[in-house]
């Protein structure tokens, strides 16, 4: 493939789905030479996943959720009002298959090697994003003032040792703070200083509207030459061999030389024809979106409320929170007792700073895999490619992994080690 580059051959790159790690894959690829097509069911970019996630850029804080001591507190969240995880059984064997998969993943060591792939990504694409920003200044809000995950218990910060060992590891930039640090950062938690007992600050880390975002790139793509064909089901992939000829569409045949699915959790439905099983399941999300009422009682950056597994962030003049991880399916509902959890964390940390009568209520489909890592590579067949399963972390992970799906997909070599991140990882 790098030959035919060399010797001017265009390849035709098909990627399917434009959330922001569709539109930051077809961004590379488009600047790498090729002549890419986007195709999304949806009116326009950002319109899924992508819409109204936490906004936090957190690149040291990327966590694997299947962790030591999780089936034990999984227990217990069943018996609490604002439980971080909620579980709808249902008969769908995908779910089950989910839950035993992840459940395996609880162990020192799987949690060990998973966060270490997990960080991996993300301080790539903290360089990435860092990159692109210096080259298209792009406007979505963004601000890099850090990240502070808030403990409410001294057994949230003897949790963190753990962490703060892989974090060492990579030379992510890290602080452990007490009250009056956590303070300094977020000057209005002075109002609820009782309530927390320290923080684990992350002085890199950023913000920024993922929505916003992805729209503003899928402008700068459109005049790098990328097509996007929205309103258009994606109904097959066409295999010849082992190769893949392109995708059936509701508006036609979409032929290509290079396919990349970025389907996030509806990507296991295009590819189990064909074989592949892909272990990625719809963890349903929540957010509020609120106004700022008082710019000093409203958070300045991305707080972590680890007891709720809250993320709290400020844009400009909007704060965001989101959070609860709900295995339900495909379930679109919004049910009050989920917004109630989230406005609880709000309220009891920044209980000034934002209208919560007025806040958006929104929730979202993350992809998640069962040890955290998403899945970045090739397939069994030669020119059919994957990036999806990022979980929570799409918006965090997504231009690193776009980054390398391209050279992957380009025949370059890849700017990181990408062991361990592509589909054959499950065996």
């Amino acid at each position: 493939m790098a030959l035919s580059i060399l010797l001017g051959k265009v390849m035709k790159v098909l990627v399917l789905g434009s959330g922001v790690v569709g539109v930051t894959s077809a961004w590379y690829l488009a600047q790498q030479g090729h002549q890419v097509t986007v195709v999304d069911r949806q009116s326009d970019a950002a319109e899924e996943t992508s819409f109204g996630n936490a906004g936090q850029l957190s690149f040291g804080m990327s966590s694997p959720w299947a962790a030591p001591g999780i089936p034990l507190k999984a227990i217990k969240w069943m018996f609490q009002a604002h439980a971080p995880l909620k579980v709808r059984p249902s008969l769908n064997p995908a779910q089950w298959q989910f839950m035993f998969s992840m459940l395996a993943n609880c162990n020192e060591k799987a949690y060990g090697i998973n966060k270490s792939r997990m960080v991996r990504v993300s301080e790539y694409s903290r360089q990435c994003i860092n990159n692109l920003q210096d080259e298209l200044q792009l406007p979505f809000e963004g601000r890099k003032k850090g990240l502070l995950q808030v403990f409410r218990t001294q057994q949230q910060i003897d949790d963190a040792a753990k962490d703060i060992k892989v974090l060492q590891e990579f030379n992510v930039p890290h602080n452990m703070l007490n009250v009056t640090d956590c303070i300094a950062n977020e000057p209005a938690l002075a109002r609820v200083k009782d309530k927390i007992v320290g923080g684990l600050h992350f002085p890199a880390d950023q913000t920024g509207d993922c929505n916003l975002f992805t729209k503003s790139l899928m402008k700068k793509c459109q005049d790098a030459g990328v097509e996007f064909k929205f309103n258009t089901d994606i109904h097959s992939l066409v295999q010849d061999g082992d190769r893949i000829r392109g995708a059936q569409t509701s508006n036609g045949f979409e032929g290509a030389d290079q396919v990349l699915v970025c389907l996030g959790s509806y990507s296991p439905f295009l590819l189990h024809p064909l074989g592949i099983k892909l272990p990625v399941y719809p963890i349903k999300g929540y957010s509020l979106t609120l106004d700022v009422k008082d710019d000093a009682d409203a958070p300045q950056s991305t707080i972590m409320d680890e007891t709720y597994k809250v993320a709290i962030t400020r844009f400009d003049n909007r704060i965001r929170a989101a959070g609860t991880a709900e295995l339900a399916d495909f379930n679109t509902d919004l049910p009050k007792s989920r917004r109630d959890t989230i406005a609880e964390s709000v309220m009891s940390l920044f209980p000034e700073g934002g209208t919560i009568d007025e806040s958006q209520f929104w929730s979202g489909f993350r992809p998640m895999t069962p040890d955290g890592t998403p899945i970045i590579g090739g397939t069994r067949y030669k020119n059919l490619w994957l990036n999806t399963g990022h979980g929570t972390l799409g918006w965090t992970m997504g231009p690193g992994s776009a980054k390398l799906i391209a050279d992957l997909i380009s025949n370059r070599e890849p700017e990181i080690d990408n062991n361990g991140l592509a589909v054959s990882r499950y065996g």
